[in-house]
């Protein structure tokens, strides 16, 4: 299994790529950030910078989207940075949230997200796609590879995942809902006649290092919090389109939202977010990571035995550090003893 640091970019933007650093130095093989452009810094500024002062990791957003930028402007963006750094990017991308929510637009449809997952590796990897109707190709791009991973949680998108994607990207950690989740992609790649273990699998969650004491527990859940809220978002489209008790989406994926009342995208990914006490602590343990290093380790074998090819640490906490280097020494060492 891999494993991957996803960061916000706030300012300064050094910090980010001395964060990056040192996940690599841990041992990491992933670096991720967010991509909301109201919210954050710009993405792709920081993605050069970062492959620029490290050598192995593989940098990409954690997710873009389609309705941001003109399609052909980020797959340009990610052959330009391929050329510079030898093929170190991956495309994370989705139907868009926050990137779009907070600037009074609307997700994307699943249909235009589709479009864009062929026509974005197509271009960055040098052959032609249609665009608006038009034709184009870079021309100077040689050699560029391209993955592109595909965020999800409903069953259309599962689906697309499976028939599209290079990898599939599922934001929580809980293995029961792992096991349905990879079980629909792989599905549904199968069915449109590809490998289905060619589809790489990431798992990405909130990991917080600490002791197993109450007081200690508490402190990790209320830092890690943010994510159920973060993740609602998503299930609440889900209850919108499908019905709260529906058999096609899990009831451990949506019984939790009943007392969700609403959501600012000022505190969007933060552990200080408002809007989030209606999470509960199962939710938060079952979504997360935490404790001491051999319940990350126990996790982290079930994920894998589910298929998980890559585990991501979403570091939007009060110990960054602590919990890059605990990883580095402690946690990884020890999942790869086992």
């Amino acid at each position: 299994m891999d494993f991957g640091l996803v960061l916000q970019l706030d300012p300064p933007a050094a910090q980010t790529v001395g964060l990056m650093r040192r996940a690599e130095r841990n041992g990491f093989r992933y670096g991720w950030t967010f991509d909301s452009a109201v919210l954050w810094q710009e993405p792709f500024v920081i993605h050069s910078r970062v492959l620029e002062h490290t050598e192995r990791l593989i940098v990409g957003p954690m997710v873009t989207n389609p309705g941001t930028r003109a399609w052909e402007v980020t797959a340009s963006t990610f052959a330009t940075l391929n050329e510079m750094y030898g093929n170190r990017t991956v495309c994370g991308i989705g139907r868009g949230d926050s990137a779009l929510r907070v600037a009074g637009r609307r997700p994307c449809s699943l249909a235009t997200l589709g479009t864009c997952i062929d026509a974005l590796r197509d271009l960055a990897e040098g052959r032609e796609a249609v665009v608006d109707g038009a034709t184009v190709r870079l021309p100077w791009v040689r050699g560029g590879r391209l993955p592109v991973w595909m965020a999800a949680y409903g069953p259309k998108a599962l689906a697309l995942a499976g028939q599209k994607a290079d990898g599939f990207i599922l934001q929580l950690a809980d293995p029961l809902l792992t096991e349905w989740m990879v079980t629909a992609v792989r599905d549904a790649a199968a069915d449109a006649g590809r490998d289905p273990r060619a589809v790489k699998i990431c798992v990405a969650a909130p990991a917080y290092l600490c002791d197993d004491t109450p007081e200690a527990l508490a402190h990790a859940r209320q830092q890690c919090r943010w994510f159920g809220g973060m993740v609602g978002n998503h299930v609440a489209d889900l209850v919108s389109r499908y019905g709260q008790d529906s058999d096609l989406v899990p009831a451990e994926l949506t019984g939790y939202i009943e007392r969700r009342a609403g959501y600012d995208y000022a505190h969007h990914g933060r552990a200080d977010n408002p809007d989030t006490e209606f999470v509960p602590d199962e939710i938060v343990d079952r979504f997360c990571l935490i404790g001491p290093p051999r319940a990350h380790i126990a996790r982290l074998a079930a994920l894998r035995d589910l298929g998980v090819d890559q585990f991501a640490v979403y570091a939007m906490h009060d110990a960054r550090e602590h919990v890059i280097d605990g990883y580095g020494q402690e946690v990884i060492p020890g999942f790869e003893a086992l």
